[in-house]
C-alpha cells in the first residue's frame, strides 16, 4: 500500500474518532474505539474497524452504520480529498483473537510448569 493511502487511513481513524467523541449524540457509541481504516485505492469505499467495551457488538455496529451518512458528511468538512468514500463499520475481532491466543499460550506454559 502506498504511503499516501497509509496516511489517509490514519487520518480517517483519527477524524472519525473525534467525530464519534464530539459530534455523535448517541450514547451507544461513546465507548467505541476506532482501531483501523481500510480505504480502497479508488476512494470509493472505506471499511472502518472498531472495538467497544459494550458486549452488544451487533447493536453498536448497526448504530454506527445507520449514522455513517452523518459521519461521512462531517468527515467531508474535516478531511479534504477529491472523493469521500462510502463508509462501512465492522467490528474488529483481532483483539478478541489475540486474547484467545494469549490464553492458550498461558495455559500451555502453566501445564509445562506443573
Amino acid at each position: 500500500m502506498s504511503i499516501k493511502m497509509d496516511r489517509l487511513n490514519t487520518l480517517f481513524v483519527e477524524k472519525i474518532s473525534e467525530i464519534l467523541h464530539n459530534d455523535v449524540k448517541d450514547k451507544n457509541v461513546k465507548f467505541v474505539t476506532i482501531t483501523d481504516a481500510k480505504i480502497t485505492n479508488d476512494l470509493s469505499y472505506a471499511k472502518i474497524y472498531f472495538t467497544s467495551l459494550d458486549d452488544d457488538k451487533r447493536k453498536i455496529e448497526d448504530t454506527l452504520n445507520n449514522a455513517s451518512s452523518f459521519i461521512r458528511s462531517t468527515l467531508c468538512q474535516k478531511v479534504q480529498i477529491r472523493k469521500m468514500p462510502e463508509i462501512h463499520f465492522v467490528y474488529d475481532e483481532s483483539l478478541e483473537y489475540g486474547k484467545k491466543i494469549e490464553g492458550i499460550i498461558e495455559r500451555i506454559n502453566n501445564e509445562k510448569q506443573n
